[in-house]
């Protein structure tokens, strides 16, 4: 069935009428539309990113509305099953939040993997559903009217300056009034339709973006006898393998199998798509990131279904090369696939800095920094060959790049922040979005008390405020 679905969407001549690129148009009636709250603070999107922005102005005391289109929080993290940050958390609302989900058996202790350019230390996994309820709790108790099942479809904007938003569900159309919005949709959804300027990808005439996946989980996996061919394969190069079977349960990450893939497609005229293929563990279970679909416009929803069903492909394949050529997955069975794709790059807002690669790279210093990382530098090459997966030294990330041009009182975190398609290699990562969001937030609340705009605000205030939280700013502050 797949096949034949997948055959469908790829053949135009077999694409329905009601399908066609060919674009009609409607005038849409104009209307009055109810106003459901005004607010401090509007946050757009609970994936990786808005909670973070969201709890970090609540604490400051600001009435803040955090808007989910699905009804949980977490997004790529926990829906996406993607549930281990390539980087360490250093400080502040990520490694609280952690620290919380350890206390509950939902993470393990910090992993130190094996890669091409050195060891790198990173945040375990983090079990999914327990993170849910952590970080809706943590919303919660810091008074955080979240709105599940709601869709930000618009930004009101009158005279440049962000107003609100339009939100759409159940209940029709509604308005939510601000005086701050964060765009925290990951593809700067808000900020694009306010006519702030952006990238596309790599930009340019020729559009070329990193590929999008969808992660599953795996269950009956013989760990122990996995382990134990791991250990001595040279098919593995990136790893960390625990000492103990206890630490199984959240310390395995594999990343390799790249001439055992090379040799069941030769044998068997399967396509994979993927030169390497990630197995990590959380709470015990195989979590499998293998799929691969290039050259896909997530905002076309004919394209977005094409890939999820390409995913689908994939993963019935991926589970005959586990079963028949990876030891410890002889009696494996597809336990969960996500629900969403995994996408990794869409849009780049201009800012009132880019972010370079130079910079993310060479760990430049930037005076209004809001948060020191280090992620990985990691790059799935738009053309499918292997992906670039590096160590690297501690970077910065500037203030400025949560500012968007053109528009007042809007501010960007996450992935869609000011960066040049290099540097989004490492700042598109999870602790980055994490610590982008507590950064948006913590500036959002000061904006408010001092009465002055999001671009006008002091970022010696904002640095005062994450410093008194715990977060590192610059290179020289991680221990």
């Amino acid at each position: 069935m797949a096949g034949f679905l997948l055959n469908l969407f790829r053949s135009g001549s077999q694409i329905p009428e009601y399908m066609s690129d060919k674009k009609k148009t409607i005038a849409e009636p104009a209307r009055e539309i109810p106003v459901l709250m005004e607010t401090d603070v509007v946050v757009v999107g609970g994936g990786t990113t808005g909670p973070f922005a969201a709890i970090a102005a609540a604490r400051q005391g600001k009435r803040v509305v955090l808007i989910e289109r699905f009804g949980s929080l977490g997004g790529t993290l926990t829906l996406g099953l993607n549930t281990k940050p390539s980087g360490a958390l250093l400080g502040g609302l990520p490694l609280e939040v952690w620290t919380l989900a350890r206390s509950v058996g939902g993470a393990g202790p910090n992993l130190t993997v094996t890669t091409k350019t050195g060891d790198l230390k990173i945040a375990s996994p983090c079990e999914p559903e327990i993170m849910k309820i952590l970080l809706t709790k943590l919303c919660v108790d810091s008074g955080v009217q979240i709105l599940f099942e709601t869709f930000a479809s618009t930004p009101i904007v009158e005279n440049g300056v962000m107003k609100g938003v339009v939100i759409e569900g159940k209940g029709g159309r509604q308005f939510v009034g601000a005086q701050v919005v964060i765009d925290c949709s990951a593809d700067a959804d808000m900020a694009t339709q306010a006519n702030v300027p952006f990238t596309m990808g790599s930009g340019g005439s020729d559009i070329k973006m990193q590929p999008v996946s969808m992660y599953f989980t795996m269950s009956n996996v013989d760990i122990g006898r996995l382990v134990a061919w791991a250990r001595t394969s040279d098919d593995i190069p990136d790893r960390t393998i625990p000492d103990t079977e206890e630490g199984y349960a959240y310390g395995l990450w594999l990343v390799g199998f790249k001439k055992t893939l090379k040799k069941f497609q030769a044998e068997t005229g399967i396509q994979l798509r993927r030169e390497r293929i990630t197995l990590k563990t959380a709470n015990g279970q195989m979590y499998v990131n293998a799929t691969r679909v290039l050259d896909i416009d997530v905002f076309s929803p004919v394209q977005a279904t094409e890939a999820l069903v390409e995913c689908y492909r994939q993963i019935e394949a991926l589970l005959r090369f586990f079963r028949e050529c990876i030891p410890g997955f002889e009696k494996a069975s597809i336990l969960q696939i996500a629900p969403v794709l995994g996408v990794r790059e869409t849009r780049h807002v201009h800012g009132e800095y880019t972010l370079t690669g130079e910079d993310a790279i060479e760990g430049r210093r930037f005076d209004d920094s809001i948060a020191a990382d280090c992620s990985a530098l990691d790059i799935h090459d738009p053309s499918g060959v292997d992906g670039n997966f590096q160590s690297l030294r501690p970077y910065e990330i500037p203030y400025r790049c949560l500012v968007p041009l053109n528009v007042e009182q809007l501010l960007v975190a996450g992935r869609c922040i000011s960066a040049d398609q290099i540097a989004h290699g490492r700042s598109r990562n999870m602790p980055a979005c994490m610590a982008t969001g507590q950064g948006a937030g913590v500036a959002a609340a000061v904006a408010i008390d001092d009465g002055v705009t999001v671009r006008n605000v002091s970022v010696q205030k904002v640095q005062k405020i994450l410093r008194s939280m715990g977060m590192p700013l610059h290179a020289e502050d991680i221990v």
